[in-house]
C-alpha cells in the first residue's frame, strides 16, 4: 500500500531535530533506518504528517569504551553492533542478539536506536537491553536526561521518549568474567520476529548464582524481566534452574495471534528461559 501524504525534513543535528519535533508536535515523527515505522505507513497503521529525518546525523554512529560500560551511538546500525570487535570482548550478548535482527539488508540499514525508540515488545534487543541493565540517554528542548531500560518502556509502542525528545546513546554495563549470558529464540522461519524469547545474563560466585537478569521477548505489551526467576536463583546453584524456569511466564500477559496462543507463549517462555540459563551458565 501507499502511505498517507506527508511533510519531510531533515535534520542537520541533533538539536535541529529536537527543534522540529517541538515545531511540529505529535504529528512528527523521527526517521532513521525506516525499517519499523516505514511498513506500518504503508499498512496505514501510522499516519505522521511529517518526518524528521535524522539518518545522516553520522555523530550519532559509534561503539566505544566508556569505562565500566560502551556507550553505542543511537544510530549505530545492527550490523556495526554485530560487528563490534569491543562488544564481542565485553558484551558478547548484544553483538549475538544484532546478528538475529531481520536479514542482512535489515542489519545494515536499521539501527539500534530505532529499533529501542520504536518499543516492540517482538523485537529482540529491548529486552536483551532491559536484561543488560542498560541505559538510554535522550535529549530534548528542556536538556540532556538519562533513563534506565526499566522505565523506558511503558506500554504497547509506548516509551519514555517525551515528543520532542530524541535517543542519543545507550550505555551497556561490560561482562565481567564470572558472567555468562545467552539469547535464545523461537521463530517460526529464518528471520521472522521472535514468537517468544528469553535473554539471560548470569553471574557466580564460589560455586552459586550470585544474581541472574533474564528479558522476556513478546511476553506482554512491553519488554518484561522474569522476576520470580531471578528472585529464585539468587544465591542458588547450578542445579536449581530447571524448577526456577518454571516461573519464567509469570507475571506476564502474553498476546494470542496466528503465530501463537498465550498458553504455547507461556510454555515457550518456560522451555527458553532453562535453555538460556544453562547456556549461559556453561559460558
Amino acid at each position: 500500500m501507499i502511505p498517507l501524504k506527508f511533510d519531510y525534513e531533515v535534520a542537520e543535528s541533533v538539536d535541529h531535530a529536537v527543534q522540529l519535533l517541538g515545531q511540529h508536535g505529535e504529528e512528527a515523527k523521527l526517521l532513521a533506518g525506516g525499517h519499523s515505522l516505514l511498513p506500518i505507513m504503508k499498512l496505514r497503521l501510522a499516519a505522521p504528517a511529517v518526518l524528521v529525518d535524522i539518518g545522516r546525523l553520522s555523530d550519532l554512529s559509534y561503539v566505544r569504551d566508556d569505562g565500566d560500560h560502551i556507550a553505542i551511538g543511537a544510530l549505530t546500525r545492527h550490523a556495526d553492533v554485530e560487528h563490534s570487535d569491543l562488544l564481542r570482548e565485553q558484551c558478547g550478548l548484544l553483538a549475538y542478539t544484532a546478528s538475529l535482527v531481520g536479514d542482512p539488508q535489515v542489519r545494515h540499514r536499521g539501527t539500534i536506536g530505532g529499533s529501542v525508540a520504536h518499543g516492540d515488545p517482538a523485537s529482540d534487543l529491548p529486552s536483551v537491553l532491559l536484561a543488560l541493565d542498560a541505559d538510554f540517554v535522550v535529549r530534548g528542548s528542556g536538556g540532556e536526561r538519562t533513563v534506565a531500560a526499566r522505565d523506558f518502556f511503558q506500554d504497547y509502542l509506548q516509551t519514555a521518549l517525551a515528543p520532542d525528545e530524541v535517543l542519543t546513546e545507550i550505555r551497556v554495563p561490560k561482562l565481567g568474567p564470572n558472567a555468562g549470558w545467552s539469547y535464545q529464540k523461537f521463530n517460526r522461519r529464518a528471520q521472522d520476529w521472535a514468537v517468544v524469547g528469553v535473554a539471560a545474563v548470569v553471574e557466580r560466585q564460589n560455586g552459586s548464582i550470585s544474581s541472574a537478569r533474564i528479558g522476556l521477548t513478546n511476553m506482554g505489551s512491553t519488554p518484561l524481566r522474569a522476576s520470580a526467576v531471578e528472585s529464585a536463583l539468587s544465591g542458588a546453584d547450578a542445579s536449581s534452574v530447571a524448577e526456577a524456569a518454571q516461573s519464567a511466564a509469570e507475571g506476564t500477559s502474553p498476546a494470542s495471534d496466528v503465530a501463537a496462543s498465550d498458553e504455547f507463549r507461556r510454555h515457550l517462555a518456560r522451555v527458553l528461559t532453562r535453555r538460556a540459563l544453562e547456556e549461559a551458565l556453561s559460558r
